[in-house]
């Protein structure tokens, strides 16, 4: 059987219209004779959505008790059974209620494919799995039901259900969405401009790359290596040369040009040693490329023109940015450069940049060419060519154009070539010429000629002076090339160690880091730094990155370098000579050293830890010697005074001394617990026992053992706000610590609100008071242990009420933090996640997280 295919409507946010536009699917299919079924849409009391209903078939719901109520989810087995078509499932990201067949609804999805359905659904895109951190630092509010990116991305079609921010506050604002009494929560909250603006960009560049990996997968298919041109992607080509920063801000300010430009800088390495770039000045180049939005990438290559163009059409580049070359004038006798073959190789559908820099002109620079080979595979061949080829046109050319120079002038032209030949070629390719030569010289040109015969003893003299001038101009020119290669090499080491050295120095080398400097130094697939407890114990890696990483044995590395008995360093891609091994040595001794110091940091942090405990403990004995001792001798003076028997006590006065008694007592009991609950929260054995619960029940339960009067404290729970999952007795305490704290600070006269409202599957609690209010900078430290912000008073407590809420607040999965309040004073929102199968629309605003 058949697959069955998936179709997703995408948004941006609730209200945008994905359910609308599922439905308006289904009576076009229908209109069409399709059969098509409803087995689960929610319309979350929107007349127009509901009214889309009429006419469709509707799959009944399956009935499910949990925790003493019912709640209706899709029934899997009826849909299978009837079969249809095409079926229409919302909320693909739903929790169903335990006791379901599946977990999550997206499951439920996955067995109707597989039984050749097609399905139609709907997603929000900040219920995917990979954006949910970043829409909680957008929204503050983290969803709790996801689906994973993978399954979204499976599917056969994905379109887009957009709508500006404007049009869906409009909407919003004309009840379309939510209740009229939700409205303004909902739009000073998780509809603001900013958060709607943040999110429609997210949807659409997700599905801009959902379109790009389509695209790649249709090229790829077709085997298309021409570039299509759908969307600005700009290739920049690094050197590892200084110029590679201006390159990098060029290519940003042209990708800013056209919308969702991208920036790829590719560093092509060869595979013959150490790279030519300095580690330190790629290093910085990946960073300012990182932090310029752009990605780094690194190409094994031994034809960087070839690597680029490939590179470039790999990735459906749409231009190529690079710099224009440093060769000086006359360096350009052997070759027309990087720049210029790519330009002439790119073709019509890749356009390239040369960008003009401060060096141009100055020379590529014996440190910034460190290679290992002493001389280029070009330069051999043209040395070769001039050394056998020349001599035989030069004796072509003197024979039939000037054959009366002379042999002396004869022998200095050969020479000119034999000189050319080592200047370019080395030691090889000019003794092979002064060879050669000398035999033409002698055949053409020595009497007798055309016999490898010298009549005069002169002319034996001459060709032994022009061997011995060849030999020894060949012998100079490959010795200065060989010291030139040595001085350029002994430049990329001590530079590379330099940079080595002052990063130990600073301490800033991660283990991965360094490793991958290691892997673009040596231009190697994968590194890895294996370790073992003995000589005998298995070995582990400690770190890795690249490729296919060795991660048993050093032996099995295509380079190993030992670190003492229990470490070593392994490396894959290729062998290196070893000249490269020194180099290779300092880098594993870093890494040794990386890795201890990163040990060393993870006990500090203990140490730190443990030094936060004596901390603490400090200020819980300085709480107990004055806070805790403070009610403890007011009741012992009020037990003293009502033992004494010199002093006859009225009934006024026995009441008062009694009541200041429990007072005491109340507050000795409230300190003693807060200190108990912060010992609990720093050794982590707060263990929340989470069920289902109502605020209309825990908020007055958390006013009761207050000494303040509950007049001073107004309630704007609603009673059909949704059910929070939370631990009743740690709620209870978190919300009664946030409403003593606003007491305290209120003004007298000057009551306390504490309300209550949905936003997206969470709920808030905002406890309202009128107080001084708290500057930004300090609204983090007033949650610190034993802290009292401004001048409250000594015995107002031990600074440990916020602490002890927000701990508690964090152990059952919300949040809390400080606002201002509009006007002057403080709030505190505490946010709280609905209980499993709570659909948020019930209450209004929630349906902002699962529509």
């Amino acid at each position: 059987m058949a697959r069955g295919k998936l179709r997703i409507y995408l948004g941006a946010a609730p209200g945008v219209g994905k359910t609308y536009a599922m439905l308006s699917e289904a009576h076009r299919r229908i209109e069409r004779g399709t059969d098509c079924v409803v087995a689960f849409v929610e319309h979350h009391d929107r007349p127009r959505t509901e009214v889309m209903l009429h006419g469709l078939e509707q799959i009944e719901r399956k009935e499910l008790e949990y925790r003493g109520a019912t709640f209706t989810e899709m029934d899997v087995d009826a849909v299978l059974e009837r079969a249809p078509a095409v079926a229409l499932v919302d909320e693909l990201p739903h929790t169903n209620v335990p006791g379901s067949r599946n977990t999550k609804r997206w499951q439920d999805v996955e067995e109707l494919l597989a039984a050749g359905i097609d399905v139609i659904s709907t997603v929000n895109i900040q219920h995917l799995e990979s954006l949910g951190d970043v829409v909680e630092s957008i929204t503050g509010v983290r969803q709790r039901e996801t689906v994973p990116d993978e399954v979204v991305r499976r599917a056969d079609q994905i379109e887009l259900v957009d709508m500006s921010p404007q049009a869906l506050r409009r909407r919003m604002a004309h009840g379309n969405i939510y209740k009229a009494d939700k409205v303004d929560a909902a739009l000073s909250n998780y509809f603001r401009p900013g958060n709607l603006t943040a999110l429609r960009e997210l949807a659409l560049l997700w599905v801009a790359d959902r379109v790009d990996e389509y695209l790649q997968q249709y090229r790829g298919e077709h085997n298309i290596r021409s570039t299509w041109q759908a969307r600005e992607r700009i290739v920049v080509g690094l050197t590892g040369g200084p110029e590679g920063r201006t390159l990098l801000r060029r290519a940003a300010r042209l990708a800013e040009k056209g919308a969702g430009g991208e920036v790829l800088a590719v560093y092509i390495a060869r595979s013959d040693g150490l790279t030519a770039a300095s580690p330190k000045e790629l290093a910085v180049q990946r960073t300012l490329v990182e932090d310029l939005g752009g990605s780094f990438h690194q190409v094994i290559g031994e034809d960087i023109t070839a690597g680029i163009l490939e590179f470039a059409r790999g990735v459906n580049a749409t231009q190529i940015v690079l710099g224009v070359s440093r060769r000086k004038a006359w360096q350009y006798a052997f070759g027309p450069g990087v720049s210029a073959m790519v330009a002439r190789e790119s073709g019509p559908d890749l356009d390239v940049h040369l960008v003009t820099h401060d060096e141009v002109g100055t020379g590529t620079g014996l440190s910034r060419t460190p290679r290992t080979a002493r001389l280029s595979r070009n330069r051999l061949i043209w040395g070769w060519l001039i050394g056998m080829v020349g001599p035989v046109l030069l004796a072509v050319l003197l024979r039939g154009v000037a054959p009366g120079l002379g042999l002396a002038n004869d022998m200095l032209l050969f020479l000119t070539l034999t000189v050319a030949a080592a200047l370019l070629g080395g030691m090889l390719p000019a003794l092979a010429s002064a060879a050669f030569g000398s035999l033409l010289l002698n055949y053409y040109f020595t009497p007798p000629v055309h016999h490898v015969l010298i009549s005069n003893p002169r002319n034996i003299v001459a060709l032994v002076i022009f061997i011995g001038v060849a030999v020894s101009v060949a012998s100079v020119v490959d010795l200065a090339a060989r010291r030139t290669h040595q001085a350029a090499r002994l430049r990329a080491e001590s530079e590379i160690l330099s940079h080595l050295a002052g990063s130990v120095l600073r301490g800033e080398n991660s283990l991965e880091s360094l490793l991958e400097t290691v892997r673009e130094t040596f231009a190697m697939e994968a590194v890895a730094l294996l370790e073992r407890a003995g000589d005998t114990a298995p070995w582990t890696c400690a770190g890795s990155v690249g490729t296919r990483p060795c991660a048993r044995r050093p032996e099995d590395a295509d380079v190993d370098m030992p670190v003492g008995d229990t470490m070593s360093l392994a490396l894959t891609g290729r062998v290196l000579p070893a000249e490269d091994r020194r180099v290779l040595a300092a880098f594993a001794a870093q890494a040794a050293v990386v890795l201890d110091r990163q040990r060393l940091q993870s006990e500090a942090d203990q140490a730190r830890t443990l030094a936060e405990g004596n901390r603490i403990r400090t200020a819980l004995l300085a709480a107990v010697s004055h806070d805790l001792r403070t009610p403890l001798a007011g009741i012992k003076a009020s037990v003293s005074s009502l033992r004494s028997d010199d002093i006859e006590w009225s009934e006024e006065d026995r009441a008062e001394l009694l009541e200041a008694i429990e007072a005491g007592a109340d507050r000795l009991d409230h300190l003693v617990g807060n200190l108990l609950d912060m010992s609990r929260l720093q050794t982590d054995t707060v263990q929340p026992m989470v069920r289902e619960i109502d605020l209309d029940e825990v908020v007055p339960l958390a006013l009761e053992g207050m000494a303040a009067p509950a007049e001073n404290v107004v309630l704007d729970i609603p009673e059909d706000l949704p059910m929070v999952a939370a631990d009743k007795g740690l709620l209870e305490r978190a919300v009664a610590n946030v409403i003593e704290n606003a007491l305290k600070y209120s003004p007298e006269g000057e009551r306390v609100l504490v309300a209550a409202s949905t936003t997206a599957d969470q709920v808030q609690l905002r406890v309202v008071d009128r107080g001084p209010g708290v500057p930004d900078d300090a609204k983090e430290r007033i949650f610190e242990p034993f802290q009292r912000y401004g001048d409250a008073p000594r015995g107002a407590g031990v600074g440990l009420g916020l602490a002890v809420a927000r701990g508690f607040t964090e152990a059952l999965g919300g949040t809390l933090t400080a606002e201002d309040t509009p006007g002057g004073g403080l709030t505190m929102v505490l946010v709280l996640c609905l209980a499993p199968g709570r659909s948020p629309s019930r209450s209004d605003l929630p349906a902002a997280a699962t529509s």
